[in-house]
């Protein structure tokens, strides 16, 4: 038996810090900071009117059988629940056979729904960027806020749409309020300079460490030096955005009719919180304040919940798991409807505004889709997956193989290529969505 290996390297401890002129900045986790026996054990303002996109996960899917058409092609017959968007048929494609490769697991997987990243309910999972951080890297700087992440009824710190380049989630806003008063309530001139001072405190961290960091790293084996690397590169980013955010609270905000929103109580008030935040998000794009949103609507962490016209009489998620039971589906149906009504609204509501010589809905890519295809079995195939507005050819059935899907992804890529990003790639895509045209 050959004997275990053994070395005097020293682990570096994971109270270390760097410290700078009273600046304390903590490392990330380093394999170096793993006691050595272990370590080794264990190497087991445009001049034209932009383009924005609003991408949305209902977690919880809808019934297939309702929702996706029979025909492909332009002369489709809409489903039941299409023809509740039939005002707007002219404005959306509707896809079938359409997946993220290898996303699976079941509830998880909606983590992923805007990175794709693989086999996310695998112990050693991490995260990728998602599509609208993608886009904050490369035209946040063009708005107040380079994207907002808003959600409904999420479990928080669990479950979220957007995620950073090195896998980190990003929480999402809840509140509508809040979301209003940050998007649109001026501070009094002492909460501006208050804001102003704790930006300013937050920016050049890295250069006040910088000497020691030099040290550090030189220090480090090939694989932690690059985790550094890659830490104080988002360091240097995050200071990038405190630069930007500090130059837009010198300008004042967009003002807007409507009035401070009123948050529901209970979560049970699950529609009017979507309600809530689609009419957020509509008033963000007409202002211009961003052009990249998230929307998460966390059917599985939702109760019963209130439906005008029907008595739900058990928790959405349970009506999910309904295994064929006709007062589970009944009701299960009725939400669904609901939600297609209040996509409709969402609809009608970027329709009736004007944007240069186009609507609102002519330049925001609306994306509505589930990370489940059926959330009675879990499967994670055949998504239910629509696109709106934003400049295509839509009136469509985009129809592809439902046992060995076309990668969702490329639809990813059409949509950063509208949205005047140069890539001719995203996570696991192949290329652009075949079929989909810009107008």
């Amino acid at each position: 038996m050959n004997a275990p290996r053994i070395t005097t390297r020293c682990a570096l401890s994971r109270r270390r810090f760097l410290r700078g002129t009273g600046i304390a900045l903590a490392l990330p986790w380093l394999e170096s900071m793993t006691p050595a026996f272990a370590a080794d054990t264990a190497a087991t303002a445009p001049a034209t009117p932009p383009r924005r996109v609003f991408a949305i996960c209902n977690n919880l899917g809808l019934l297939p059988e309702e929702f996706f058409p029979r025909q492909a092609g332009r002369d489709y017959e809409p489903s039941p629940y299409l023809r509740l968007l039939q005002e707007y048929r002219n404005d959306f494609t509707v896809f079938s056979g359409v997946s993220h490769p290898d996303v699976d697991g079941g509830h998880p997987a909606d983590n992923c729904f805007l990175t794709a990243a693989p086999h996310p309910g695998s112990g050693g999972f991490r995260n990728t960027i998602s599509l609208d951080q993608y886009l904050a890297e490369r035209i946040g700087h063009l708005t107040r806020f380079p994207s907002l992440n808003l959600g409904v009824n999420v479990q928080q710190g669990q479950r979220s749409l957007s995620w950073t380049g090195s896998g980190v989630l990003i929480p999402c806003d809840e509140k509508a309020s809040e979301v209003f008063r940050k998007l649109f309530l001026q501070g009094s001139p002492e909460e501006t300079a208050a804001q102003i001072r704790r930006l300013e405190t937050g920016r050049s961290i890295l250069d006040a460490v910088a000497g020691q960091a030099r040290d550090l790293r030189s220090t480090l084996g090939s694989q932690d030096g690059a985790r550094m690397d890659q830490y104080f590169t988002s360091v240097r980013e995050l200071e990038q955005r405190l630069q930007m955010s500090r130059e837009w609270e010198d300008r004042p905000k967009p003002q807007v009719r409507a009035p401070v929103p009123l948050d529901p109580a209970s979560p049970k008030a699950y529609m009017e919180k979507v309600r809530l935040m689609y009419d957020l998000a509509r008033l963000a794009f007409e202002t211009d304040s961003t052009r990249a949103i998230a929307l998460l609507l966390d059917g599985v962490n939702s109760p019963a919940i209130d439906v005008e016209g029907v008595q739900i009489t058990d928790g959405y998620h349970n009506l999910s798991h309904h295994g064929r039971s006709e007062a589970k589906i009944s009701q299960l149906k009725a939400i669904d409807e609901w939600h297609m009504k209040l996509l409709a609204d969402l609809f009608r509501g970027l329709k009736g505004v004007r944007d240069g010589d186009a609507t609102l809905l002519d330049r925001t890519l609306v994306l509505y889709g589930s990370n489940l295809g059926n959330a009675n079995t879990h499967v994670t195939t055949n998504l239910p997956t629509l696109l709106a507005g934003g400049g295509f050819r839509h009136g469509q059935h985009l129809a592809f193989d439902t046992e060995r899907n076309y990668p969702l992804p490329n639809l990813f890529v059409s949509m950063l290529q509208r949205m005047g990003v140069e890539t001719d790639r995203f996570a696991s895509s192949t290329g652009t969505m075949r079929g989909l045209e810009m107008t």
